[in-house]
Protein backbone atom coordinates (compact mmCIF):
# COMPACT_ATOMS: atom_id res chain seq x y z
CA UNK A 1 0.00 0.00 0.00
CA UNK A 2 1.29 3.45 -0.86
CA UNK A 3 0.10 6.70 0.77
CA UNK A 4 0.68 10.20 -0.56
CA UNK A 5 -0.77 13.15 1.32
CA UNK A 6 -0.70 16.69 2.57
CA UNK A 7 -2.82 18.93 4.84
CA UNK A 8 -6.38 17.58 4.54
CA UNK A 9 -5.81 15.22 1.61
CA UNK A 10 -4.64 11.67 1.05
CA UNK A 11 -4.22 9.39 -1.97
CA UNK A 12 -3.87 5.66 -1.36
CA UNK A 13 -2.73 3.10 -3.93
CA UNK A 14 -3.19 -0.62 -3.31
CA UNK A 15 -4.51 -3.79 -4.86
CA UNK A 16 -7.50 -5.84 -3.62
CA UNK A 17 -7.58 -9.57 -2.81
CA UNK A 18 -11.40 -9.87 -3.07
CA UNK A 19 -11.40 -8.09 -6.45
CA UNK A 20 -8.61 -10.33 -7.77
CA UNK A 21 -10.65 -13.41 -6.86
CA UNK A 22 -13.84 -11.94 -8.35
CA UNK A 23 -12.09 -11.07 -11.62
CA UNK A 24 -10.60 -14.55 -11.86
CA UNK A 25 -14.10 -16.02 -11.45
CA UNK A 26 -15.49 -13.57 -14.03
CA UNK A 27 -12.90 -14.46 -16.65
CA UNK A 28 -12.93 -18.21 -15.93
CA UNK A 29 -16.72 -18.19 -16.41
CA UNK A 30 -16.56 -16.15 -19.63
CA UNK A 31 -18.54 -13.19 -18.24
CA UNK A 32 -16.74 -10.77 -20.54
CA UNK A 33 -18.84 -7.62 -20.19
CA UNK A 34 -20.10 -8.19 -16.65
CA UNK A 35 -19.93 -5.56 -13.95
CA UNK A 36 -19.86 -1.81 -13.67
CA UNK A 37 -17.46 -0.55 -14.78
CA UNK A 38 -16.87 -3.22 -17.44
CA UNK A 39 -13.16 -3.83 -16.87
CA UNK A 40 -10.87 -5.43 -19.42
CA UNK A 41 -9.58 -9.01 -19.11
CA UNK A 42 -6.98 -9.70 -16.48
CA UNK A 43 -3.36 -10.33 -17.44
CA UNK A 44 -2.11 -13.00 -17.72
CA UNK A 45 -5.30 -14.04 -19.48
CA UNK A 46 -7.39 -16.76 -17.89
CA UNK A 47 -8.86 -19.42 -20.13
CA UNK A 48 -12.63 -19.52 -19.81
CA UNK A 49 -14.55 -22.79 -19.73
CA UNK A 50 -18.13 -23.80 -20.40
CA UNK A 51 -20.18 -23.90 -17.21
CA UNK A 52 -23.51 -24.90 -18.79
CA UNK A 53 -23.64 -28.34 -17.12
CA UNK A 54 -22.88 -26.77 -13.74
CA UNK A 55 -25.37 -23.90 -13.69
CA UNK A 56 -28.13 -24.78 -16.17
CA UNK A 57 -30.60 -25.88 -13.51
CA UNK A 58 -30.06 -22.71 -11.43
CA UNK A 59 -30.66 -20.12 -14.15
CA UNK A 60 -27.68 -20.61 -16.44
CA UNK A 61 -25.41 -17.80 -17.68
CA UNK A 62 -27.99 -14.97 -17.27
CA UNK A 63 -28.35 -15.84 -13.57
CA UNK A 64 -24.58 -16.17 -13.13
CA UNK A 65 -24.01 -12.75 -14.71
CA UNK A 66 -26.63 -11.08 -12.48
CA UNK A 67 -25.27 -12.77 -9.35
CA UNK A 68 -21.64 -11.94 -10.19
CA UNK A 69 -22.55 -8.28 -10.83
CA UNK A 70 -24.32 -8.05 -7.47
CA UNK A 71 -21.25 -9.56 -5.79
CA UNK A 72 -18.91 -7.16 -7.62
CA UNK A 73 -21.01 -4.16 -6.52
CA UNK A 74 -20.77 -5.37 -2.89
CA UNK A 75 -16.98 -5.78 -3.13
CA UNK A 76 -16.55 -2.27 -4.57
CA UNK A 77 -18.73 -0.75 -1.88
CA UNK A 78 -16.98 -2.59 0.96
CA UNK A 79 -13.38 -2.02 -0.20
CA UNK A 80 -10.93 -2.50 1.51
CA UNK A 81 -12.96 -4.92 3.67
CA UNK A 82 -13.80 -8.43 2.44
CA UNK A 83 -17.56 -8.36 2.12
CA UNK A 84 -19.31 -10.75 1.72
CA UNK A 85 -17.17 -13.33 3.52
CA UNK A 86 -16.02 -16.04 1.09
CA UNK A 87 -16.03 -19.00 3.49
CA UNK A 88 -15.25 -22.13 1.42
CA UNK A 89 -16.32 -24.88 0.89
CA UNK A 90 -19.97 -24.04 1.60
CA UNK A 91 -19.91 -20.30 0.67
CA UNK A 92 -22.92 -19.72 2.90
CA UNK A 93 -22.95 -15.97 2.21
CA UNK A 94 -23.88 -16.88 -1.38
CA UNK A 95 -27.04 -18.81 -0.48
CA UNK A 96 -29.13 -16.47 -2.66
CA UNK A 97 -26.70 -16.81 -5.60
CA UNK A 98 -26.81 -20.52 -6.47
CA UNK A 99 -25.11 -20.21 -9.88
CA UNK A 100 -22.26 -18.09 -8.52
CA UNK A 101 -21.93 -20.38 -5.52
CA UNK A 102 -21.40 -23.41 -7.79
CA UNK A 103 -18.81 -21.60 -9.89
CA UNK A 104 -17.01 -20.42 -6.74
CA UNK A 105 -16.93 -23.99 -5.44
CA UNK A 106 -15.46 -25.19 -8.74
CA UNK A 107 -12.78 -22.50 -9.08
CA UNK A 108 -12.00 -21.12 -5.63
CA UNK A 109 -8.71 -23.00 -5.11
CA UNK A 110 -7.32 -21.88 -8.47
CA UNK A 111 -8.66 -18.33 -7.98
CA UNK A 112 -6.99 -18.05 -4.57
CA UNK A 113 -3.62 -19.30 -5.88
CA UNK A 114 -3.80 -16.94 -8.85
CA UNK A 115 -4.75 -13.98 -6.61
CA UNK A 116 -1.83 -14.73 -4.24
CA UNK A 117 0.61 -14.79 -7.17
CA UNK A 118 -0.68 -11.44 -8.44
CA UNK A 119 -0.47 -9.99 -4.92
CA UNK A 120 3.18 -11.10 -4.72
CA UNK A 121 3.90 -9.44 -8.06
CA UNK A 122 2.21 -6.27 -6.84
CA UNK A 123 4.35 -6.15 -3.68
CA UNK A 124 7.48 -6.45 -5.84
CA UNK A 125 6.18 -3.66 -8.09
CA UNK A 126 5.54 -1.44 -5.05
CA UNK A 127 9.08 -1.95 -3.78
CA UNK A 128 10.43 -1.07 -7.22
CA UNK A 129 8.35 2.13 -7.32
CA UNK A 130 9.40 3.16 -3.82
CA UNK A 131 13.04 2.82 -4.87
CA UNK A 132 12.54 4.82 -8.09
CA UNK A 133 10.15 7.46 -6.68
CA UNK A 134 7.58 6.66 -9.38
CA UNK A 135 4.62 7.59 -7.16
CA UNK A 136 5.88 11.17 -6.72
CA UNK A 137 3.75 12.02 -9.76
CA UNK A 138 0.66 11.94 -7.49
CA UNK A 139 1.94 14.67 -5.17
CA UNK A 140 3.13 16.65 -8.21
CA UNK A 141 -0.38 16.56 -9.70
CA UNK A 142 -1.92 17.88 -6.49
CA UNK A 143 0.77 20.60 -6.16
CA UNK A 144 0.26 21.68 -9.79
CA UNK A 145 -3.48 21.97 -9.20
CA UNK A 146 -3.02 23.96 -5.97
CA UNK A 147 -0.76 26.44 -7.77
CA UNK A 148 -3.39 26.73 -10.49
CA UNK A 149 -6.30 27.45 -8.11
CA UNK A 150 -4.25 29.53 -5.65
CA UNK A 151 -5.68 28.09 -2.45
CA UNK A 152 -5.31 25.20 -0.01
CA UNK A 153 -6.67 21.80 -1.04
CA UNK A 154 -10.20 20.89 -0.07
CA UNK A 155 -10.21 17.87 2.24
CA UNK A 156 -10.34 14.73 0.12
CA UNK A 157 -9.34 11.09 0.03
CA UNK A 158 -8.77 9.24 -3.22
CA UNK A 159 -8.35 5.46 -3.37
CA UNK A 160 -6.62 3.99 -6.41
CA UNK A 161 -7.19 0.24 -6.69
CA UNK A 162 -4.61 -1.39 -8.94
CA UNK A 163 -5.46 -4.64 -10.68
CA UNK A 164 -3.61 -6.72 -13.30
CA UNK A 165 -5.81 -5.63 -16.19
CA UNK A 166 -4.78 -6.18 -19.81
CA UNK A 167 -5.80 -2.70 -20.94
CA UNK A 168 -3.49 0.08 -19.65
CA UNK A 169 -6.18 2.49 -18.48
CA UNK A 170 -8.25 3.63 -15.48
CA UNK A 171 -11.93 3.68 -14.60
CA UNK A 172 -13.25 6.43 -12.28
CA UNK A 173 -15.85 5.40 -9.70
CA UNK A 174 -17.53 8.40 -8.16
CA UNK A 175 -16.93 9.99 -5.76
CA UNK A 176 -13.46 8.90 -4.61
CA UNK A 177 -12.24 5.64 -6.17
CA UNK A 178 -10.29 4.77 -9.29
CA UNK A 179 -9.71 1.26 -10.58
CA UNK A 180 -6.68 1.09 -12.82
CA UNK A 181 -4.37 -1.33 -14.54
CA UNK A 182 -1.26 -1.86 -12.42
CA UNK A 183 0.79 -1.29 -15.59
CA UNK A 184 -0.53 2.27 -16.02
CA UNK A 185 1.87 4.08 -13.68
CA UNK A 186 4.77 2.90 -15.85
CA UNK A 187 3.34 5.13 -18.62
CA UNK A 188 3.40 8.57 -16.90
CA UNK A 189 1.66 10.56 -19.66
CA UNK A 190 -1.14 8.04 -19.99
CA UNK A 191 -1.41 7.80 -16.19
CA UNK A 192 -1.76 11.60 -15.94
CA UNK A 193 -4.44 11.65 -18.65
CA UNK A 194 -6.67 9.42 -16.52
CA UNK A 195 -5.84 10.59 -12.99
CA UNK A 196 -5.29 14.35 -13.43
CA UNK A 197 -8.98 15.15 -14.23
CA UNK A 198 -10.05 13.31 -11.05
CA UNK A 199 -7.46 15.17 -8.94
CA UNK A 200 -8.67 18.48 -10.43
CA UNK A 201 -12.24 17.54 -9.50
CA UNK A 202 -11.31 16.70 -5.90
CA UNK A 203 -8.75 19.43 -5.14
Amino acid sequence: MHHTGGPGWRITMDTSGPMLIALYIRDAAGLDTAGHPALSHVAPKIRSSDHTHLIDEVGGMPALKTEWEAWWAQILKAHPEMEPELGPPGFRAFGNSPALRRVLQAHFGAALSWARERRGEYLALEAERDASGATQVLADMVDDRLLEVGRAARDFELTIIELPLAEPRAWYLEPDKIIMSSALLSEPELFRSYVQPVVELLV
